[in-house]
Order: structure tokens, then sequence, then C-alpha cells
């Protein structure tokens, strides 16, 4: 579309949601882009995610993805049920709360992206960057297996433990938060065919919604392990729900065989900037924020924003940075305002209580979405692809 932007030589550090959102548009703008992934091919499974809202909706028709999102969209069992330790009813989840207007598993979403970039863009698995070094004319990126190359920029959207943000910022301390919860979904076998949640005080197990087969969020302060080592994350999630009642024990079983697994901190990303000389962040590694109900919604609008405003600016990414920055910051604030852990797994008794209440109160409930509505459409979008 148009002339050849300057600067127009991208690597996009990470395949999930963000960078190939961004691929799409940045080729349609005449960037040559290339996507580095450390995983062998685009993670399949995943929990659901959603979409909320006319601005999101909007970016995913002007993607022309909207219909084929819908196709793949996850169906709700309905309102959620929490249960005590014998199994009986004491609470309800509104349907509402845990998902958008369309939830679709991550790794389906994933695939839809893929297959509308994967022929325009160059995507390079089972490799990451090792270093960046910036000079006049660019940034000399190396890798742990691929040739050291030359790149105009360079994105970080490689999530919440970001390799590139690491590289080019500093250590992942400065910048992510721990909020006290670790969150797992996805482990394999039947579980149940409802929607049902069980609490303890400091701990939660999900299993039939549209979010994973089996989901659990505990309270814990920093552990340390692998986060590529499946087998040590699952002797500390037993070891956190060890003693536990209802379908518990049952539960961690099925964990010791389950092959989908991976365990996460639930933080908080909070940048000063977006930006540092040729490099920017997107998506998860600048405002994520774990299971804060926003994430892939902020991805793909924040790709339609920073691949526009580079095309607005023809590759003056200086410009272009800082005009993303300005124009995206006060949306992607409702990343900072939620704590996902103290709703779903409250530790005290009380507060689980008190949390059970205002679920019961379709009123205050009703309120709520309207707010989280109006956060997903707090932005004005420009019509980047009439410009020139």
């Amino acid at each position: 579309m148009g002339r050849q932007p300057q600067n127009s030589r991208v690597l996009i550090s990470g395949a999930s949601i963000a960078s190939p959102a961004l691929t799409f548009w940045l080729e349609r703008y005449g960037f040559d882009v290339t996507v580095v992934e450390k995983a062998p091919e685009v993670r399949r499974g995943g929990q659901a995610v959603d979409f909320k809202g006319l601005t999101h909706r909007t970016v995913l028709e002007q993607m022309g993805i909207l219909e084929d999102v819908r196709q793949a969209r996850v169906t709700s069992n309905g309102d959620g049920i929490i249960v005590n330790a014998t199994g009986r009813q004491v609470a309800t989840v509104p349907a509402a709360l845990s998902g958008g207007e369309i939830e679709i598993a991550r790794g389906d979403l994933a695939r839809i992206l893929y297959g509308r970039t994967q022929e325009a863009c160059e995507y390079v698995f089972s490799d990451s960057v090792t270093s960046l070094t910036e000079t006049a004319d660019g940034i000399e990126v190396t890798f742990e297996r691929s040739a050291p190359r030359v790149f105009d920029l360079v994105v970080g959207a490689d999530g919440i433990h970001s390799n590139v943000r690491r590289l080019a910022f500093g250590p992942e301390s400065e910048y992510v938060k721990h909020l006290g919860y670790y969150a797992l979904a996805e482990i394999g076998g039947e579980v149940s065919c409802e929607d049902l949640m069980y609490n303890e005080p400091g701990r939660m197990a999900a299993t039939g919604g549209p979010k994973a087969p089996a989901f659990f969020v505990f309270a814990s302060s920093p552990l340390q392990y692998g986060r590529d080592d499946a087998e040590q994350q699952k002797r500390l999630l037993i070891d956190a729900y060890r003693g536990g009642a209802w379908k518990i024990p049952e539960l961690m079983e099925q964990v010791r065989g389950s092959e989908g697994f991976y365990m996460d901190s639930i933080s908080r990303v909070t940048m000063n900037r977006y930006a540092s000389g040729r490099v920017v962040l997107l998506g998860d590694s600048t405002y994520g924020n774990t299971l804060g109900g926003f994430g892939t919604g902020l991805a793909v609008v924040g790709a339609y924003v920073l691949a526009g405003e580079l095309h607005r600016a023809q590759g003056d990414y200086l410009a272009a940075y800082a005009r993303y920055e300005a124009k995206f910051r006060k949306y992607a604030s409702v990343s900072q305002k939620v704590n996902a852990g103290n709703l779903l797994a409250p530790t005290s008794r009380i507060g689980l209580y008190m949390r059970n209440k205002m679920f019961s109160v379709a009123a205050l409930f009703g309120g709520m979405m309207k707010l989280m509505d109006r956060f997903a459409t707090d932005i004005k979008l420009d019509d980047y692809a009439s410009e020139g």
C-alpha cells in the first residue's frame, strides 16, 4: 500500500496474538517482517480469551477475521456454579463475568492470525534473540541458532516474561510485579460437563468452564521454578493443593499424567515508556496483567495502532513510537486496575463470603459489566489504511 516506508525491516519476537496481528498490518503497509518464536510452532490449545465491544469488533472486521473468530468461538455452559466441599451449590458466577462478547480458544485465535500472515512474512521457529546492538543504521541482532542479522526496528511481543524487554530495558524485576497468586490451566481427562468452582481460603479449583477443562488459582509468595519444567510445576501445584477437599485429590491425580500443563504467576507489567531507541514493546510485554480480562483485546488493538502510526510516519520510528504510546497508554491503563487472584481465590473465609455475596447482587454485577464495556471501547481508532 503506497510507497515503501523507511526503516521497513522489522523483527518481531513472539508469535502468539500481538505479533501476527501486528504482522498483518505491517505487511499491508509495505514493511518487511520477520517473526522469531522460541517454540517449535504456533502454540495450540490454551484457555479461552475474549473480545468485548465495538472497538474490538471493528479491528477484527477490518482484518477480515471477525467471522472466522465467531465461527471458532467457544460456547459457555451458562452461569458458573460455586460449590462447597460436598458439592452443594452456594453461589453463582454470572456467565458474562468470566467471558466477553466473543470467546475463542487462544490456540484457535493464534491459528487464524498465523494463517493470515504465514505467506506474507518470514516465521522462524525454535529460536530466540540473544542480543540487541543498536547502531546508526539499525539493530544488530544475534540469535540462539540463526546467524546474526540487521533490522531497522525490533518489536517485543513476547509476553509478560519478555526476552526483548529484558535485553532492551533491563531486568524483569524492574517491570513485573507478582500479585500474590499463581494460575494454571489445561489438564487432560474428563473432568466435568458443568462449570463448577470450588474454593478454600487462598486456593480455587474449577472444572468444565469455557476457559479450560480444569483451572487452578492459588495464593503464594514468589516461587522459584523453571518456566519450561512442567514436572517441577506439577509438583508445586500438587503441594499447594495438598489436603484439599471436594474433587481436588482426583484432579491432582490427573495433573500427574497431564501433558498440556503450564503454570505462571499472576503478575502485572508496568512500563514507564514503551520504546527504547529502535525497540518498542507491544501486548503483554508492555501492559500485561495475568487473567485481567483485557489482554487479548489490548494486543489486537495495540497492534492496529502501532502499525498505523508507523505507516503514518512512513517509518519515522521515533515519531511513530511516541504517538503510539501517547494514544494507547490511557486505554491500556485498564490492565493496571485488576488482581484476578483476589476475586478467584480470596485468602480468608470472610473474603470468600463477601465475593459470593457480590456475585449474587445482580444490580451490582450489571454495573460492573457496563464499566468493563466502557474500558474496552475507550479509544478513538484512526483510519490509518486510508492514509496514502
